[in-house]
């Protein structure tokens, strides 16, 4: 009886799950057909039944508008790198002033006490200081005073700022008149601009630095070495990059630059 009894059971469950699996709903199966069915193919939805929103994913990306920037033109950029017709200018009297040098010191030149450098933008008289001081002096030898006034009346007419450079060799100097090469070169440089004062150049046009030891041309080891390093240098700068001699507004017009805006410039309070 027992087993019979668990037998109608089981049987009955059976006839149950049967029965709810023959029993479908329509309703829930259109709706399980038509998502399928557009999920795969390319149609729309025809019907407001048949939609659902879609939900969107992640934040929308961001339109960057383009930044116009200059883009000039070759032509623009090589009208730009042309120099001014006052550079131009100017570069032709330095190089007449080298051609005057030169012709006036030739006969240093030749003896290797004086050489005249070129460059686009300034001029370098170099002169030995054999020539122009005694050992660990810097007063200027009287012979050489004649070579100094030639000197300036080459460059008297110009506007341009005139460097003069005091350079020593590597052995060191110690006396009451100099601490070092230092004052040495300096006062040496000084010397000479004194002298080109004397001869007409304006003094706001010179300037007197001395470099010591610290920019040689030769090797100080030698002898030889010691003797070129021993000089001094008087630079014909151009209006262009002398500090002094042109404002600002001269200055770019030289250099060929579009002048300085000083609205634009912070300005200045006095304490």
């Amino acid at each position: 009886m027992v087993s019979y009894a668990d037998f109608v059971t089981l049987l009955f469950a059976f006839f149950v799950v049967m029965y709810s699996i023959s029993s479908v709903n329509e309703g829930k199966y259109k709706t399980l057909s038509n998502s399928i069915g557009d999920a795969f193919s390319d149609k729309s939805p025809t019907s407001a039944n048949d939609t659902a929103e879609l939900i969107p994913v992640g934040v929308p990306a961001t339109v960057i508008q383009p930044i116009p920037l200059d883009n000039p033109t070759t032509i623009e950029v090589e009208k730009r790198r042309e120099l001014s017709e006052e550079i131009l200018k100017e570069r032709r009297e330095l190089e007449q002033v080298s051609d005057q040098f030169e012709q006036v010191l030739a006969p240093f030149i030749d003896d290797k006490l004086v050489s005249v450098k070129r460059n686009d933008y300034w001029i370098e008289l170099e002169m030995n200081s054999e020539m122009l001081f005694l050992s660990g002096e810097a007063e200027l030898s009287k012979s050489v005073i004649p070579v100094l006034s030639k000197v300036a009346e080459v460059i008297k007419s110009l506007p341009n700022a005139v460097n003069v450079e005091g350079h020593t060799d590597n052995i060191p100097i110690v006396n009451v008149k100099f601490r070092s090469n230092w004052d040495l070169s300096s006062a040496r440089a000084t010397s000479v601009v004194h002298e080109l004062v004397k001869d007409g150049i304006t003094p706001a046009r010179l300037s007197a630095i001395g470099y010591g030891e610290f920019h040689p041309v030769a090797d100080n080891k030698l002898d030889e070495g010691r003797f070129k390093n021993r000089r001094v240098v008087i630079v014909l700068m151009s209006q262009a990059f002398s500090r002094y001699g042109a404002n600002d507004e001269e200055r770019a017009k030289l250099l060929n630059l579009a002048p300085t805006d000083k609205s634009s410039q912070p300005a200045v309070v006095a304490p």
